[in-house]
C-alpha cells in the first residue's frame, strides 16, 4: 500500500515508518517544514512542504495513498509555550489537510488524540462517547481537531478514524524527547533530587511500541466498526506508584513529595478496539520504566543541561525590540532637524538666498523617504522652528497675527502630506507586487518541487508493469481489427486505433526511405501534418536516440517544434516507420502510457510486416510482366485503400491518368518510375487505362509530376 505520513520528527514518527517499511508498504512523508531541518527514518519520498501550502492537493493526488495518518497531537512542529498562537495555527493546518484529502477522496485517513481531551476523576474507564472534559488551550484544540475530522467525515462521506493514545510514553534519546510524565518525573529526579507526585492522579500507560502496533491494526484492517477508539494497555497506576519505581531503579533513597492536584482517576477504556481487532500489551510497564530510568541515569549529562542561552539584556532587547524600531525614524527625523533649522537661520535676511526655504525641502525629504507619517512630523518640526525664528524679531503674538504665517504653514502641510500619501501609495502598490511575485514565486517552487519528486518516483517503479482495467480488451481489438484488415489498409487502420487508444486527434505515421529520411504515410490531422511530408529524423537528435534504442520519446520539456510522443517500428533491428502523436494532455505523458504505446506498436509492427511480406509474397502476381506497373487488382484494392483514407482525413492522395496507347505503357513505366517516388504507385485499372497515385500529394502539388511526365512526352490528366 502507499501510505502518507503527515507530520514532524519525533521516536513515534519513526517508529511508524520503520514498521511500515517491514511490512513491505511503500511510505511517503509529508513533514510540514519546508526548511528539510528535521531527520527522520528513510521513506520512499519526502515531501517539505508546510501544512498551509495551496499545494497540498497536488501533493497527495501525486501520492495516491491509500492511508493517511496525521500525528495530530503528537506532531512536532507546533511549540505549545505559546498556546494562543499555536492553536490558531494547529487548526487552520488540520483544515487544510482535511480539505485537500476530501479534495482528491482516496483511501482511509487516521488521525491520532491523546488522552489530554480528558481531564477530573473519573470512576470508571472512560469511554469513546465521553463528552471532552480537558481544561487548557492545548486540550481544547486536540478536541476541536477531533471534532473537524467526524464533521468530515459525516457530511463529506470521508473514511476517517480518530485513535486517542492513553498516556503514551517511550524512552527518551535527548531532553527534546521528553514530552511525558514518566521521563518528566526521572529529569526531575536527576535535577532536583526528589520526585513530585499527585497522590490521586491515576492513569494507564501505553509503551510507544505497543501503539505502533495497535495503529497497523487500524491501518490494514479494511472495515472497522466504528469512527473512534481508545487505545490504552489497562496497566492502571498512580503517579505516587509510579515515582516509587524510578526511585527503586535508580536505587536512590531519595523522598516523593505528595502533593494534591486537580486531576484524580483518568483511565480509557480500550475495551472497544481490543474486541474489535483482538490485541494485547507486549510490554510490561514496570520493566519498561526502569529501563527508562537506568538510561537517563547513565546519559545524565546528555538530559540535564542548564540553559545558559540569553542573558538579562539580550531578554530585553527581545522584549522592546519593537519600540526602538518604531522611535528610530522619529529620531532620525529630530536629529536631521537641527541642521536644516541652523541653515533656515543662515537663509534669511541673506541676499542670495533669502527665497531659499530649508524647511520645505526637509519636509519634502522625509516625506519621500518615510512617507506622510514622518512628512506630518517633520512638517510639526519645522512649523515650531518656523516660529521660534520668527520671535527673534517679533512677538508671538505678532507671528500669530500675521496671516502669511498660516499660509506658509498651510502650504508645507498640504506639500508634505501630498508627496507622503503618494510615497506611501506607491510603496503599497511595490509592496502588494512584491507579495504576489513572492507567492507565484513560492508556487513555482512548490510546483517544481512536486515534479521532480513524482520524476524520482517514476525512475524507481520504471521497471515495474504498469496496466489498466481494459488493457486485455483493448490489446485484444487492437490485434482483432488489425488481422482483419486488407494488408494495403493496415497502417490507416492503426492511425484510427491510436487516436482512439491515445485519446487524441494527432496522430502522424512516416515510412522511413533511408538513414536519414522519413516521408508521411498518414496522419489524421493538420497538426499531426506539421512536420511535412518529408523530414530528416537524425537531425532531431533527442527523438533520433531514443530510436536507436528502441525506447519511447516523450517530449518532456514541450518543446513546440517535436512531437509529444514519438515511437518506431522496426524489423530485424532496423527502423521500419515512425509513429508520432501531439496533442496529448500533460497527465497522458506518463510512463504508463509510453509503456502502452510500445505494446500497442509492437501489434502494429506485427501486423504491418506480415502484410509486407504477404504483398512481397504475391510480387510477382501484382506486377504486370516484370516491371513496376501494377495489375489491375492490386492496383485498384491500394486506390480504394487510399480514397477510403482521404475520405476519413488520414491522407491526402491524387490520381493521374496517362494519356497513352497500351502499347507505351511499358515505356512509360520503365521511364517514369525512376523519377517517383517511392510512396507513389503506378497500375492499370479496370478501363485498361494506365494511372499513376501519389500519396500525400494534393492537386496544387501534383502539377509538378504532371510536367515531369510532359517533358517526357506523356500527357497526364487529372482524375476526380
Amino acid at each position: 500500500m502507499n501510505i502518507l505520513l503527515v507530520g514532524g520528527t519525533c521516536s513515534l514518527m519513526n517508529n511508524i515508518i520503520l514498521k511500515l517499511r517491514k511490512e513491505g508498504h511503500r511510505v511517503f512523508l509529508l513533514t510540514g517544514d519546508k526548511y528539510k531541518h528535521s531527520k527522520y527514518e528513510k521513506v520512499f519520498e519526502r515531501y517539505d512542504f508546510p501544512y498551509d501550502s495551496e499545494n497540498l492537493n497536488e501533493i497527495i493526488e501525486s501520492v495516491n495513498p491509500d492511508v493517511t495518518i496525521l500525528l495530530g497531537a503528537f506532531d512536532t512542529n507546533y511549540l505549545w509555550n505559546g498556546e494562543e498562537r499555536e492553536t490558531v495555527h494547529f487548526i487552520s493546518h488540520m483544515v487544510n489537510i482535511l480539505v485537500a484529502y476530501s479534495v482528491v477522496n482516496r483511501g482511509k485517513l487516521i488521525y491520532l488524540s491523546s488522552d489530554e481531551v480528558f481531564s477530573g476523576d473519573y470512576p470508571d474507564d472512560i469511554t469513546e462517547g465521553e463528552k471532552f472534559s480537558g481544561y487548557g488551550i492545548r486540550p481544547a484544540a486536540l478536541s476541536q481537531a477531533e471534532e473537524l475530522c467526524e464533521n468530515f467525515r459525516v457530511n463529506r462521506g470521508l473514511d476517517i478514524t480518530v485513535l486517542r493514545l492513553d498516556h503514551l510514553y517511550s524512552i527518551p534519546k535527548d531532553k527534546n524527547d521528553i514530552n511525558n510524565i514518566c521521563a518528566g518525573m526521572c529529569l526531575e529526579y536527576l535535577r532536583d533530587g526528589y520526585i513530585k507526585a499527585d497522590e490521586n492522579h491515576t492513569f494507564s500507560m501505553l509503551y510507544e511500541k505497543d501503539a505502533v502496533e495497535y495503529i497497523y491494526k487500524v491501518v490494514k484492517s479494511k472495515k472497522r466498526a466504528h469512527s473512534i477508539y481508545h487505545l490504552s494497555s489497562n496497566d492502571v497506576v498512580n503517579e505516587v506508584e509510579l515515582a516509587s519505581w524510578i526511585l527503586q531503579a535508580m536505587q536512590s533513597e531519595a523522598n516523593i513529595v505528595t502533593t494534591p492536584g486537580k486531576n484524580g482517576r483518568c483511565v480509557l477504556s480500550g475495551r472497544k478496539f481490543e474486541e474489535e481487532f483482538d490485541v494485547y500489551t507486549f510490554c510490561d510497564c514496570k520493566k519498561t520504566i526502569e529501563k527508562m530510568a537506568l538510561y537517563m541515569q547513565k546519559h545524565k549529562n546528555v538530559f540535564v543541561n542548564e540553559d545558559k542561552e540569553g542573558s538579562i539584556l539580550k531578554n530585553l532587547w527581545e522584549k522592546w525590540k519593537w519600540l526602538v524600531r518604531a522611535l528610530v525614524p522619529f529620531i532620525e527625523n529630530l536629529i536631521c532637524f537641527i541642521p536644516f533649522f541652523m541653515l533656515n537661520n543662515r537663509t534669511v535676511g541673506s541676499q542670495y538666498f533669502a527665497n531659499l526655504d530649508p524647511f520645505l525641502l526637509y519636509v519634502l525629504l522625509f516625506a519621500i523617504v518615510y512617507g506622510q507619517q514622518q512628512a506630518t512630523f517633520s512638517a510639526i518640526c519645522a512649523v515650531a522652528g518656523y516660529m521660534f525664528r520668527q520671535m527673534y524679531t517679533r512677538t508671538g503674538f505678532e507671528v500669530l497675527l500675521d496671516y502669511n504665517t498660516y499660509v506658509w504653514i498651510a502650504q508645507l502641510f498640504i506639500l508634505g502630506l501630498v508627496v507622503g500619501y503618494m510615497r506611501d501609495q506607491i510603496r503599497t502598490m511595490r509592496a502588494e507586487s512584491a507579495e504576489l511575485e513572492e507567492h507565484l514565486s513560492r508556487q513555482i517552487v512548490d510546483i517544481r518541487d512536486i515534479n521532480e519528486s513524482n520524476v524520482r518516483v517514476r525512475e524507481v517503479m520504471e521497471q515495474q508493469l504498469v496496466g489498466q482495467k481494459d488493457s486485455l480488451g483493448k490489446i485484444y481489438s487492437i490485434t482483432k481489427q488489425l488481422d482483419q484488415s486488407m494488408p494495403d489498409e493496415v497502417v490507416f487502420h492503426a492511425v484510427e486505433m491510436l487516436t482512439k487508444l491515445m485519446e487524441t486527434k494527432d496522430v502522424a505515421f512516416y515510412s522511413v526511405v533511408n538513414d536519414d529520411y522519413a516521408r508521411l504515410f498518414s496522419a489524421s490531422s493538420e497538426k499531426a501534418r506539421s512536420l511535412g511530408n518529408s523530414i530528416r529524423y537524425r537531425e532531431m537528435t533527442e527523438i533520433y536516440d531514443e530510436l536507436l534504442e528502441e525506447k519511447v520519446y516523450i517530449n518532456k520539456t514541450m518543446d513546440e517544434r517535436y512531437p509529444l510522443m514519438v515511437r518506431g517500428i522496426y524489423e530485424d533491428g532496423k527502423l521500419q516507420m515512425v509513429i508520432m502523436l501531439w496533442g496529448l494532455n500533460w497527465e497522458k505523458m506518463t510512463l504508463g502510457r509510453a509503456n502502452f504505446l510500445t505494446v500497442v506498436s509492437y501489434l502494429i509492427q506485427n501486423a504491418v510486416l506480415r502484410a509486407q511480406r504477404y504483398i512481397q509474397a504475391l510480387e510477382e502476381k501484382r506486377y504486370s510482366h516484370g516491371s513496376r506497373i501494377l495489375e489491375k487488382d492490386a492496383f485498384e484494392s491500394l486506390v480504394q485503400a487510399y480514397v477510403k483514407a482521404e475520405e476519413k482525413n488520414l491522407v491526402e492522395c491524387t490520381l493521374l491518368k496517362v494519356c497513352v496507347q497500351s502499347e507505351q505503357y511499358q515505356e512509360v513505366g520503365r521511364k517514369m518510375v525512376e523519377k517517383m517516388r517511392d510512396s507513389d504507385y503506378i497500375g492499370i485499372m479496370e478501363d485498361d487505362q494506365l494511372y499513376v497515385l501519389l500519396a500525400n500529394t494534393g492537386q496544387e502539388n501534383a502539377v509538378i509530376v504532371q510536367k515531369r511526365f510532359e517533358e517526357n512526352g506523356y500527357r497526364t490528366e487529372i482524375v476526380e
